[in-house]
């Protein structure tokens, strides 16, 4: 019975198999194996994640934490970083601030005195020169020969006269004898006096002549630059002509004439009044440099109704020549200066309904907003009137956030006080050190 009973089974399983029916198939095996993995690397990265994690208990132990007062980690959610300056002393100068255009004291525009043709040009385009330094020479020739002439004809008539005057001496001298008449002697005064005139009538002569040889010689009347020359050697001119024959600029000193509106007028001229001289530097176009530095003498006599401002000459050596004629500047004259007074950064100042105040950072780390009354400023600094003390700290940087009573940190107090204590525990293991050794 059992034996057939396994032949049975036998028959059973051979006509599975002859079916086409398969083994279980191996790839859901693999996908179970994976499966496995993925989960034992989450477990692990889940463990990892709860060692590696930072507690607070760690954080409160890390050397520099902030805590609060329960022992705890503070909360700096509501913490604003700001920069802050100490309200000082110091000086303030008065400065105002106005426009202005670099014009020589004597430009020349070199023009002849004579006609006739240039011989010579001795200087070069853009030279240097000194007064009385030979600029150009024109022809002389035809004036010197008419010189000669007029000292010829000097010399005739000068000797006319000397014959002249000795013969009115004799009739003088007759008459007083009754040895001629006195229609003859007083002809000859009146011959004496002729001459006399015609003596000095060639004299002028000679000097005209003298002045129309030295005019040939063109030289220059003051230091200065020589511009571009208008004409070259070898041209006619005529005496007077238009457009001169190039312009000699004086940059040695220079001046600068400057705009002082009508309502500065008055502290401007008391000052100036008082003080006989004020200083003022010449910036740039751009306002960012300052060229040179100069002094200021004199003001105009009115206003110009046009722009409602007085013009003022300041003098400058500009030895450098770092000004240049018709450059524009930017004067910053000197009006006063005022002495020991609380100065405060511009952009400690804020402006709100009630007027301008300071954020003050207290001793436990918050802001009052403190109102202030400001004086005189700079684009740099802001007199304080009253308000604030000396040594008081007020933000600078990082107000847009800030209200009356928030808590603010000091990243460069904080940053200052880090750098001391590395510097001290570096001196300290140095010391070990040597004390090891």
């Amino acid at each position: 019975m059992d034996d057939q009973t396994a032949e049975q089974n036998d028959r059973l399983n051979s006509s599975h198999l002859n079916a086409g029916d398969a083994p279980p198939p191996k790839k859901k095996k693999g996908a179970l194996r994976w499966i496995v993995r993925i989960i034992v690397v989450l477990i692990i990265l889940l463990i990892a994640f709860a060692v590696l994690r930072p507690n607070k208990h760690n954080f409160q132990h890390r050397p520099g934490a902030p805590t609060n007062n329960a022992g705890g980690m503070a909360d700096n959610s509501n913490v604003t970083p700001v920069a802050v300056t100490t309200v000082r002393r110091g000086d303030m100068p008065i400065v105002l601030q106005t426009t202005g255009t670099v014009v020589p004291i004597t430009n020349v525009t070199i023009t002849p005195r004579v006609t006739g043709h240039i011989l010579d040009v001795y200087y070069q385009e853009g030279q240097f020169v000194h007064k009385g330094d030979e600029l150009e020479l024109i022809d002389p020739r035809p004036y010197e020969a008419a010189l000669g002439q007029a000292r010829g004809t000097l010399a005739a008539d000068t000797a006319q006269l000397e014959r002249a005057r000795v013969d009115n001496a004799r009739y003088q001298k007759l008459i007083r004898q009754n040895s001629t008449s006195a229609m003859t002697a007083r002809d000859q005064e009146f011959t004496v006096q002729q001459l006399e005139g015609t003596v000095a009538l060639d004299q002028a002569n000679v000097r005209t002549a003298e002045l129309n040889v030295m005019y040939c010689h063109i030289t220059a009347p003051v230091d200065g630059r020589v511009g571009i020359r208008v004409l070259d050697k070898g041209n006619y001119v005529s005496a007077g002509q238009s457009g001169g024959l190039t312009i000699l600029t004086q940059m040695q000193p220079i001046s600068v004439i400057l705009a002082v509106p009508q309502r500065s007028l008055g502290h401007v001229a008391e000052r100036l009044h008082s003080a006989g001289q004020l200083t003022v530097e010449a910036w740039d176009s751009d306002n960012l440099r300052n060229i040179a530095t100069g002094t200021v003498k004199a003001l105009d006599s009115q206003i110009d109704t046009a722009t409602g401002v007085v013009r003022m000459r300041a003098i400058f050596d500009n030895q450098d020549e770092r000004l240049f004629p018709n450059q524009f500047v930017n004067p910053h004259l000197l009006i006063d200066t005022q002495h020991d007074v609380l100065l405060v950064p511009d952009n400690a100042i804020q402006t709100g309904p009630n007027g301008q105040f300071v954020y003050v950072v207290q001793p436990d780390m918050t802001v009052s907003e403190t109102p202030v009354q400001i004086g005189a400023a700079d684009i740099n600094q802001t007199v304080i009137l009253s308000g604030v003390k000396e040594g008081d700290r007020v933000v600078t940087d990082g107000v847009n956030h800030l209200r009356p009573g928030a808590k603010v940190s000091i990243p460069a107090d904080t940053a200052h006080t880090k750098a001391g204590a590395e510097a001290g525990s570096t001196a300290g293991t140095s010391a070990h050190t040597h004390r090891h050794n």
